[in-house]
């Protein structure tokens, strides 16, 4: 277990870490992963670590659970970051791109995901970096979502399937196209059906084709995350195809800083 020294609301977050240093290599990008579901004593004081805008942000939402999750997902971003800057949680002022993508001037390259309880926050020091994570959730390939959005390569592939593998596969589909688009900050500008990624059970996670550039998946590595165990499918993108990703955990408590 490992400690950033200021955590949420004069708190210390408890890390689950392995190696005990929030060194961040050029080799290497750090996937965390963390519930969003804490106590009501414990979101309230990491509000406290929030920017006034991430404030304003959290009473907009219209429920009190999805407004605990958004406060305790933006606070542990901040202590992550708290780590690695070696400073305040408080003290990262996020910049955003045209499509909403949170960024530091300085680095390091960040991104994060939720579904449900679930977070996963992605961190390098080299580059774009992008991350999603869906539920396992089987309901999606009930409808026809794919043939609305994914390549004709892609519906081929994914109907090729017998039916119980096709949800998995769906959302698998799903998170690598979300995880890359994020990286490369395009949101909704970059629609899902001009490029391709594996799906296949057997199919390593990848970059196959986009439409805009023949030598552009040879620039990017994508990585399954999914954990069969904790009920979600995940992907990570980063641009380069070099990196070694470390996986860690946060701990699901605070202590007393």
């Amino acid at each position: 277990m490992a400690s950033n020294r200021e955590g949420a609301g004069g708190q210390a977050l408890a890390l689950e870490d392995t190696a005990g240093s929030w060194a961040l290599p050029a080799g290497e990008v750090h996937v965390w992963r963390a519930s969003l579901e804490w106590p009501a004593a414990d979101v309230r004081r990491m509000r406290t670590v929030l920017a006034r805008d991430e404030q304003c942000r959290a009473d907009r939402f219209r429920f009190e659970r999805d407004r605990s999750r958004y406060i305790v997902g933006r606070a542990l971003l901040r202590g992550l970051l708290a780590g690695y800057l070696e400073t305040a949680p408080w003290k990262p002022e996020f910049q955003y791109g045209q499509f909403r993508k949170p960024m530091l001037r300085d680095g390091p390259w960040f991104n994060l995901s939720h579904s449900g309880p679930v977070a996963l926050y992605a961190f390098t020091s080299t580059g774009e970096v992008g991350i999603d994570v869906e539920l396992d959730n089987g309901d999606f390939t009930r409808e026809r979502i794919a043939e609305r959005f994914f390549s004709p390569a892609e519906v081929s592939v994914l109907r090729s399937l017998p039916l119980e593998l096709q949800p998995r596969a769906f959302l698998t589909c799903w998170t690598r196209k979300e995880a890359f688009i994020k990286a490369r900050g395009d949101g909704l500008s970059l629609a899902l059906d001009s490029f391709d990624v594996t799906l296949a059970p057997d199919a390593p996670a990848a970059l196959v084709r986009t439409a805009w550039c023949s030598d552009e998946p040879r620039q990017w590595r994508l990585q399954d995350l999914s954990d069969r165990r904790a009920g979600y499918i995940a992907a990570v993108a980063l641009r380069g195809r070099r990196s070694r990703v470390v996986e860690r955990q946060i701990a699901r408590t605070i202590e007393a800083a």
